[in-house]
């Protein structure tokens, strides 16, 4: 039964339905943008977000994807944007923009250097037993 499910799913709606897609990659997230038109030819836009998940212990390892959808229509494509630019503006004003990997890295890797040349002297411990 629930390959019947799995089939049906993609004849009706599933992939093939896929009129143009992004990709954006974002760490161990990947967020798929993909346009899509209903059964009416309308188009619309699926948001889906997928997670690698890392599951078990050992050999018992299992890796699966999460993964949570949105679809967003094009009469509310400019009430999101609005909310959307409106949210992303906020964060950035209360804490600046955000770091690529690149600069963290180099921001880490400075803030050990400091920490090693301010050091004068390596630290002694003495203990008697």
């Amino acid at each position: 039964m629930e390959e019947l499910k799995k089939k049906s799913a993609t004849q009706e709606g599933g992939d093939k339905d896929i009129i143009f897609s992004k990709a954006v990659k974002a760490g161990k997230r990947i967020y798929y943008l993909d346009v899509k038109k209903s059964r009416n030819d309308e188009m619309y836009l699926a948001i889906t977000e997928s997670k690698k998940i890392y599951s078990g212990v050992g050999e018992n390892s299992q890796m699966n994807f999460e993964k949570h959808k949105i679809f967003l229509y094009r009469e509310d494509f400019e009430k999101f944007v609005n909310g959307l630019s409106e949210v992303v503006q906020y964060i950035l004003d209360a804490q600046g923009p955000s770091l690529s990997r690149k600069d963290y890295n180099e921001l880490l890797i400075s803030d050990q250097e400091v920490g090693e040349s301010s050091v004068e002297e390596p630290i002694k411990i003495d203990i008697d037993f």
